[in-house]
């Protein structure tokens, strides 16, 4: 946390919770209901924006990436923006500076009016015009407002669009690819930017966990940024020189149009299987959310879809038969005749060679591509045969294809090993959704010669009905269910831990519940034998753990690696692993 915002809380008699030096998660999160009941008493219903105008101008803020980049907003007219916007007070709006937050607002900019799931930018207004806007976005004329109001439909996808023009436009210069789909965005993401890399292209990523611009790297604050934060960093690949990006769109973001007036030269829809149904509530909603991306495509770009899931086809059928504009087709798959298939030549827990065959175009013969790769695991192979359809269609060799997979090496914590000299191997993954579980363990039981052992739980405020899934899925195939926490944030931790139990015994398992995740991993690393496997799944790549409103850090992979050296120790100076004295 800066010392800024550290001061700031202690002037009003706050206390922050303890974090890691530079923590910018915290900066964010701030335990603002916490926080709220203080500075209510004080400032009124307008505090906390307040606040939040200095937590927002965190590293991953636009006036950060403005700086580093030496990019500059440019001025745009509102009324050729939206043709269709209707104006009060004035005819035109010109605008070179824009935000949705009212504790951002600068004299001279205009307001967006965003509603949002918990709160509605108009309620903020007021605050905004005595922060000194020169104008509004609006979904209808507010009277009390006495500055130009430019009124549009959706304030929500205008407001995206208009931080798109700010920033020049700079999609357009750019060949970016967005990927989405329940699993597999990261690991996706992150092949196509090696694969660029290989064929010496410069490419940058924004995803799951960082923003890359192509010089320069941070830890991400959501999956796809915010509307405003999107644009910087695109902004900032264009200053840079970077040609090339990956872009990972979660149903949130498409959901809340944050990528409107991102054009896409390439899509790639992966999975569909439950999850977010806190947020969409149904699978039909979710889904409709995923299939937003398409909308995102170019005239004339590539849709890149997993033959072998029933949704995702029936998804790309339907968008297929209602657009007009032509596209480029590409489907890939193990199970089904697809355009980019593929095969394992053999595989273990040091990785997996495969062989990917790419249907050729007419009478062009078909193409092969021998690779090695470190990931584990047959939904690995989906995700290179996603990642080969994008690059052969934007006419990479196969050399670097081959070797940008080659090169990848592990995503961090996605079916990570975590190497200690121990005689039983032990992975971290960022498994949270029934489908994603399933598919880790059936890849580690392919190549586990032991029992496998699954610590796992399920996060707080989140959907509820995916909680008892998640255990009958790792009953169904771990040896072990050991459950425990992931991230309780404002629920009972026992709650949590009694429904994912539940599951385990209905699918037949017998859950042994360790609510401290830390001891839980000490548990399965103290009864694992040699050849056995240890899955740590749910959190993968997170460095902290959200309990009762506080960030505390925690990552999987370091508290593994602590309880194998702690092991280590222990059998050097002749205790058992039972905690008794060896003779």
């Amino acid at each position: 946390m800066s010392e800024k915002v550290r001061l700031a809380l202690a002037s009003h008699g706050v206390e922050p919770t303890p974090n890691s030096p530079g923590d910018s998660r915290v900066d964010r999160l701030l335990d603002i209901n916490r926080i709220r009941a203080k500075l209510l008493g004080k400032h009124g219903p307008h505090a906390t924006s307040r606040l939040r105008k200095m937590v927002l101008k965190r590293q991953g803020g636009l006036d950060a990436v403005r700086e580093r980049t030496a990019w500059q907003p440019v001025t745009v007219s509102l009324r050729r923006l939206f043709p269709l916007a209707s104006f009060v007070g004035c005819g035109d709006i010109r605008v070179s500076q824009a935000t949705d937050q009212s504790g951002r607002c600068v004299g001279g900019g205009v307001f967006a009016a965003v509603r949002g799931t918990r709160e509605d930018g108009l309620e903020y207004v007021e605050e905004a015009l005595s922060s000194g806007v020169a104008a509004l976005l609006v979904p209808h004329p507010v009277s009390k407002a006495m500055v130009p109001q430019c009124v549009v439909p959706d304030v929500r996808a205008a407001y995206a669009r208009l931080c798109q023009a700010l920033a020049g436009d700079p999609a357009t210069r750019l060949k970016l690819t967005g990927v989405t789909g329940t699993n597999g965005k990261t690991t996706i993401a992150w092949m196509l930017r090696s694969i660029w890399q290989a064929a010496g292209i410069p490419s940058g990523l924004l995803g799951t966990i960082e923003y890359d611009d192509g010089g320069h790297t941070q830890r991400a604050e959501l999956t796809t940024p915010a509307s405003e934060t999107l644009a910087s960093w695109l902004a900032a690949m264009v200053a840079r020189g970077t040609t090339h990006a990956a872009l990972e769109l979660s149903s949130h973001a498409l959901d809340q149009d944050r990528a409107a007036g991102v054009a896409l030269e390439s899509v790639v829809l992966t999975n569909l299987t439950q999850d977010h149904f806190d947020y969409h509530g149904d699978l039909a909603n979710y889904s409709a959310a995923k299939a937003a991306i398409l909308d995102l495509c170019s005239p004339g770009g590539t849709v890149v879809f997993n033959a072998d899931d029933p949704g995702i086809v029936s998804l790309v059928d339907n968008w297929r038969s209602a657009v007009e504009q032509e596209h480029t087709i590409c489907s890939f798959g193990v199970e089904t005749d697809a355009d980019v298939t593929g095969q394992v030549i053999a595989e273990s827990v040091a990785g997996t060679h495969v062989l990917l065959t790419c249907r050729g175009k007419g009478a062009e013969p078909d193409r092969q591509i021998e690779l090695k790769t470190r990931l584990v695991g047959r939904h690995n192979l989906l995700n290179c045969l996603a990642a080969a359809c994008v690059a052969v269609q934007q006419g990479i060799d196969s050399s670097a294809i081959s070797t940008g997979i080659e090169n990848l090496g592990w995503v961090p914590g996605r079916l990570e090993l975590v190497e200690c000299d121990q005689p039983f191997d032990v992975f971290v993954d960022y498994a949270h959704t029934e489908d994603a579980l399933r598919r880790c363990l059936a890849a580690l039981r392919r190549v586990v010669v032991g029992r496998l052992i699954c610590v796992f739980g399920a996060g707080g405020d989140r959907d509820q009905l995916k909680r008892p899934l998640l255990g009958a899925a790792v009953a169904d195939t771990a040896d072990v269910c050991i459950v425990t926490n992931d991230n309780p944030r404002n629920e009972d931790p026992q709650k949590i831990l009694e429904a994912v139990a539940d599951g385990v015994t209905q699918g037949g398992g017998i859950p042994l519940v360790v609510q401290d995740r830390e001891k839980a991993i000490e548990k399965a690393v103290a009864i694992a034998e040699p050849g056995d496997g240890i899955l740590v799944a749910g959190k993968g790549h997170e460095s902290h753990q959200e309990i009762g409103g506080r960030l505390l850090r925690f990552d999987d992979r370091e508290v593994v690696r602590a309880t194998l050296h702690g092991m280590s120790d222990s059998m050097q100076l002749g205790v058992d692993r039972d905690g008794g004295v060896t003779k």
